[in-house]
């Protein structure tokens, strides 16, 4: 792939000197997508600097980085600006929904590739998502906030169960909880209290959002944004219904067993949304249900799929997602191929909480026909969380066959070789 450089302000490059592309990555620390980005952008010829969190560097020997306090916006802002005066960017990208406000905000003031900051705010914040969709007649859920530093019960009159109730910043199904009555709606609001307590911003610690439950199957979509033309790269079916309590992800297969009509309109819908947000470039992330009325947003993200599972995005078409990610902030033509192979991944879940001591099985997992890989993320000794509290799989499993099916079904019987050993957490007290 040839890249051109484009160079902020109005500079010049010696044409005698060959530039590489600069390309600025905002991440939280404990993103899974930092890696990946890096070799991609090594394998591009890209330069990369990484903007995160942390006291020592994540990646000093591959790569720039810059330490910042995402609490602190105006001085991670001016750190950045420091270091893109010293050595100018070509791109900017965001790995996941908390940083995505911010490397807005720094590619506007650059003069880069950017959305409007209302529009990533959107994308991040369900409350404001929900209404602004339903302001542009696109299908939300019945939603209503619910303000946690005042009284609870007199705010939960008159809802028609069940209901889900979620904060209104997270990701990846933490703090999501189905309530079929008011007595497990008011404990699902004080588990998902204590979890929401650790943001920095007041809204979203003193808020959650409570919305209807719908019944339907949910799918994935993954596309990207050029001049507000939306191209689908990937949709994904969900095989495991999500019915609660707690809304765990385990599997995405592709490609969809949806029909022409129906993946035509759940593009649409996405389209629509990012429309009603006002995203217009870049990697888009979507969510949805489909109902027996119709096709319901559940999230617009403007970030690419999260964990390991960009993963299946390349199994399938041949082309790494970072690869079109950083092409495009780049201004660079990507060529995909129209492989659309069938693969699957399957997010292990965590089950006990504990302290992780091994997973057994692997090696019988990986004889099981069509597995193409599997991947434990955290090491002997973390502190597994189940949700809702928790934040994070213990690993991903991918698998790649003639049919969609076969792909699940290697998935399936693959998990069921692993045993996870987990030993209790105790806690002393002193007398």
């Amino acid at each position: 792939m040839k890249l051109v450089m484009n160079v902020p302000h109005g500079s010049s490059p010696d044409p005698a000197v060959e530039v590489r592309p600069r390309l600025l990555l905002v991440a939280p620390h404990t993103s899974y997508r930092i890696g990946a980005y890096i070799n991609t952008a090594q394998a591009m010829g890209v330069d990369i600097m990484v903007v995160s969190e942390g006291k020592y560097s994540l990646v000093a020997s591959i790569a720039e980085g810059i330490q910042v306090d995402f609490s602190n916006p105006a001085e991670a802002y001016e750190k950045i600006l420091t270091a893109a005066h010293t050595h100018p960017f070509n791109g900017v990208v965001a790995t996941d929904d908390a940083v995505v406000e911010l490397a807005q905000h720094v590619a506007e003031f650059l003069g880069l590739k950017h959305n409007a900051l209302d529009a990533a705010r959107y994308a991040r914040r369900k409350d404001l998502a929900r209404a602004r969709l339903r302001e542009a007649d696109v299908r939300v859920p019945d939603h209503w906030l619910v303000d946690l530093f005042s009284p609870i019960q007199p705010q939960l009159d008159n809802f028609t169960y069940p209901v889900v109730v979620k904060p209104v910043s997270m990701s990846g199904s933490r703090g999501v909880i189905r309530a079929n009555t008011v007595d497990e709606l008011v404990t699902a609001i004080e588990r998902i209290t204590v979890i929401v307590a650790e943001l920095d911003d007041v809204f979203e610690r003193s808020h959650v959002l409570i919305e209807r439950y719908l019944d339907g199957v949910e799918v994935a979509f993954e596309g990207m944004l050029d001049h507000g033309r939306l191209q689908t790269l990937v949709l994904f079916d969900k095989p495991d219904a999500l019915e609660g309590p707690y809304f765990e992800e385990t599997i995405y297969s592709t490609p969809s067993t949806q029909s022409q009509t129906i993946q035509l309109a759940i593009r649409q819908t996405v389209a629509d949304a990012c429309e009603a947000y006002g995203l217009v470039e870049g990697p888009v992330h979507a969510e949805l249900r489909l109902c027996e009325d119709g096709i319901y947003v559940l999230e617009v993200a403007a970030r690419t799929i999260g964990g390991q599972c960009a993963r299946l995005v390349e199994l399938t078409t041949g082309c790494s997602l970072e690869s079109m990610v950083i092409a495009k902030a780049l201004s660079q033509d990507l060529q995909l191929s129209n492989e659309n192979k069938a693969a699957a991944v399957m997010m292990l879940p965590i089950a006990e909480a504990g302290l992780l001591r091994r997973v057994e099985g692997l090696l019988d997992a990986v004889k099981i026909e069509f597995i193409e890989d599997i991947e434990i993320s955290r090491q002997s000794g973390y502190e597994l969380k189940p949700l809702p509290e928790g934040n994070s799989y213990l690993g991903f499993m991918f698998a790649q066959a003639p049919t969609a099916a076969q792909a699940e079904q290697a998935l399936r019987d693959a998990h069921r070789c692993l045993k996870v050993v987990v030993a209790p957490l105790w806690s002393a007290t002193i007398s």
